[in-house]
């Protein structure tokens, strides 16, 4: 098999599904999944299985939604959100959304009309900001100074409530339910006179579910009682890295070492077309088998193909020393990796695979020349 590649394994992707299915069975909420952070379609077989479907942040990611998941769930929903709609996009999207989230009361108030008139049955909403976040990185706070992402109750336009089924707020990023809880507090106390007079509400993403030493239970309670607080409204989750969380890997080649103060290894995959998050998160991947500087005999600084100063994964130590051709394997590489990567300096995209239960790895996509050539002019 040839590298770089993502590897998914189908036992992990099912034990995040299984415990997601779990807090939809005891809390009563329907979870969805979030393309923007897991769009490996074809795994959609087995997540629709547990999942009530998919939100979207645009066009093309609703025809996606529409046409490679609810292939296998006909009653799976379709929600799809975006920052603001383009004229020649919104009739498209009213025609393949269960769901259309807006963005400010001005956008709702244009298109209005206009998505009812297409879908009359379709549910429509609109992002608010609590203005409450505990996000870990500005890049990814919603909630941040100046936040373009929902509408504040400053800006609320109490006549818009009659024509809304819901609200939805998302200001949480890879969180605890501690987190959710002080958002939930923030969004009742300046939303709350509207709850009641809605179908449902959407709780956003960001919630680390499927992490280790996440408090599942909490979730569980919180939703529960805030149901409870509000007649058994309907409430929705749509995490996306919780889907795709420790269920798989990227694999990579040592292309050369070379030495420059240290040992450098130069590897067929890049922290930033393939990586991104490692850089803007930032974070610091994990090396199957690899320690910390120092800790073991033999420490490299990894390296990308590219030509990107930058381009670097990290220093890691081994307990041998990297030969030209060893395999090296990224961990937790499944989410927002894929949905993000670039052709950068013309560099490979890492082919798509997934490994069945069996054991089999089963290659479910590869790309050549012509994708990177095509994306072009």
């Amino acid at each position: 098999m040839q590298t770089p590649v993502y590897i998914c394994e189908e036992a992990l992707l099912e034990k995040n599904l299984k415990l997601l299915d779990y807090v939809q069975q005891e809390s009563g909420a329907k979870i969805i999944l979030a393309l923007k952070g897991f769009a490996m379609h074809s795994t959609f077989d087995i997540v629709a299985k547990y999942l009530k479907g998919c939100t979207a942040s645009g066009l093309w990611e609703a025809r996606l939604a529409r046409e490679e998941f609810c292939k296998w769930d006909a009653n799976a929903e379709v929600h799809t959100y975006s920052p603001a709609f383009k004229e020649e996009d919104i009739e498209k999207i009213a025609g393949i959304s269960d769901h259309i989230v807006f963005n400010s009361p001005g956008q709702f108030e244009r298109f209005y009309k206009r998505v009812k008139s297409i879908n009359p049955a379709i549910h429509l909403s609109l992002r608010v900001n609590p203005e409450v976040s505990s996000s870990p990185v500005d890049l990814y706070n919603p909630c941040g100074l100046y936040s373009r992402l929902g509408t504040t109750r400053e800006n609320f336009d109490p006549s818009l409530v009659e024509k809304l089924d819901g609200l939805n707020f998302h200001a949480l990023c890879e969180q605890d339910a501690d987190a959710l809880e002080a958002v939930l507090a923030g969004f009742e106390e300046k939303f709350g006179d509207f709850i009641p007079k809605m179908k449902y509400i959407n709780f956003g993403g960001g919630h680390h579910i499927t992490r280790s030493g996440y408090d599942v239970e909490k979730l569980i309670k919180l939703v529960k009682d805030f149901k409870k607080r509000y007649n058994d409204i309907e409430v929705y989750l749509e995490p996306g890295e919780a889907v795709g969380w420790e269920t798989g890997y990227l694999e990579a080649t040592v292309l050369d070492i070379v030495h420059n103060g240290m040992d450098i290894a130069i590897l067929d995959t890049s922290a930033e077309a393939h990586m991104p998050d490692t850089l803007a998160m930032p974070y610091k991947a994990r090396v199957r088998g690899a320690g910390e500087p120092g800790e073991k005999p033999y420490t490299y600084r990894l390296g990308g193909n590219t030509c990107l100063a930058g381009d670097i994964m990290g220093d890691y130590s081994f307990d041998a020393p990297l030969q030209i051709g060893d395999r090296l394997i990224f961990e937790d590489q499944i989410h927002y990796t894929f949905v993000k990567n670039t052709t950068f300096n013309g560099i490979k995209l890492p082919s798509l695979a997934i490994k069945r239960k069996d054991g089999r790895v089963e290659i479910v996509k590869e790309f050549h020349y012509e994708d990177y050539r095509d994306r072009l002019s």
